[in-house]
């Protein structure tokens, strides 16, 4: 009976494309016996019941402390790239349980106030000689090392690969998989703390990675454009016209103008790929977003009461952790929690900032007015 549900559980592998990544060969960095389900339909179901996942609900996408419940959140965000991934690998022919995997997964190191937020942290890591932060890394290291008190969630190789190679600031004509081993991807991994530049040359080990990287930058550049004319901020009429003829005006015009473009490019093909046409327009769309929206969601006075706020709780905890008060915050709902080996084997301020870079808008607000700042 066991071995025809695997069987069963199993059947879409023997559809797919050869240039899909079949689920025999998933590999986990911390050997363990698998159950009746496939292995990234595992993962799937280990992300989204981690407590990381739950906090996306209150983690802003790109307008923070507005009060406009229909503008996007890192969930929305997420499930989106989830939806458009699994859209295109399914066309494909590729792995949507890998894929599905990757793409929920994907975000989970944002910290609170997003990009704006991230860019704070990242000095702050620096100044305290803990290396270049960044969320696809932090993603990573979640999963790794935070979920389930510090033991890790034990996601497959190929897993963490997609998600710390989804890099969606960094769009591409062409995706072409890096095949890596898990000393390869653990030395990538290292070295993004250490190389600033690294971050930006890692190319997934997988074509349904690939496909996650190029989801992730369809599903914002839209959504991200109707927020912003929901919000005011800009008007129909200032995109671009013969970006709006030829991508559309809407959200899910633009969306589905590139997902068949991508689909139509990459059917068959050991790539993923877009026309020089759809790719140019991307580019562009992504310039429009950055001098028209991402470049006026925040007020420099904005940023620097972020900054205040991260440094503000940043320093305190720290203090905490220091002088071992137990009663702080930081161990009531963190340090307490975690095994041994988290505490044995992590630096005292990359206590703090794993304890940050979890944290949701509102909870870093919370801790910032307790430690008695104004808001």
């Amino acid at each position: 009976m066991e071995d025809k549900i695997k069987e069963q559980m199993n059947k879409r592998n023997t559809i797919l494309s050869p240039y899909a990544f079949l689920d025999k060969d998933a590999v986990r960095l911390k050997k363990e016996e698998e159950d009746l389900r496939p292995p990234f339909f595992r993962d799937t179901d280990r992300i989204i019941y981690s407590l990381s996942y739950t906090r996306y609900i209150d983690k802003t996408q790109v307008f923070s402390l507005n009060e406009n419940d229909n503008i996007s959140k890192r969930m929305t965000h997420v499930q989106m790239v989830s939806k458009i991934a699994r859209t295109i690998g399914r066309a494909l022919g590729l792995n949507e349980d890998l894929i599905e995997a990757a793409a929920l997964g994907h975000d989970l190191g944002h910290v609170p106030f997003g990009h704006v937020g991230e860019d704070i942290l990242n000095e702050i890591s620096l100044n305290c000689h803990e290396g270049y932060f960044n969320h696809n890394v932090q993603s990573v290291r979640i999963l790794m090392n935070i979920e389930n008190n510090g033991l890790g969630a034990n996601i497959t190789l190929q897993v963490l690969d997609a998600i710390m190679c989804h890099n969606g600031e960094l769009e591409l004509q062409e995706y072409h998989p890096v095949a890596k081993s898990p000393e390869e991807f653990l030395e990538q991994y290292a070295n993004t703390y250490k190389d600033k530049a690294s971050i930006k040359k890692l190319i997934p080990m997988t074509l349904e990675g690939c496909v996650v990287r190029i989801s992730d930058i369809i599903a914002y550049i839209g959504r991200d454009i109707e927020d912003a004319l929901r919000l005011g901020l800009i008007k129909i009429e200032e995109i671009p016209e013969d970006l709006r003829h030829l991508l559309g005006s809407s959200n899910r015009e633009i969306i589905n103008t590139f997902v068949l473009d991508v689909i139509k490019n990459s059917f068959g093909k050991p790539y993923i790929k877009m026309t020089d046409e759809l790719f140019k327009a991307l580019v562009k769309l992504k310039k429009f977003n950055y001098e028209y929206i991402y470049s006026k969601a925040n007020s420099k006075e904005t940023i620097a009461k972020y900054k205040k706020m991260f440094e503000t709780v940043f320093t305190k905890s720290l203090e905490d952790v220091k002088n071992k008060r137990l009663d702080s915050n930081i161990y009531q709902v963190f340090l307490n929690d975690m095994s041994t080996d988290y505490l044995k084997n992590t630096t005292e301020e990359r206590m703090v900032i794993d304890y940050i870079a979890g944290m949701t808008d509102d909870y870093l607000i919370k801790q910032y007015k307790e430690q008695g700042g104004e808001f």
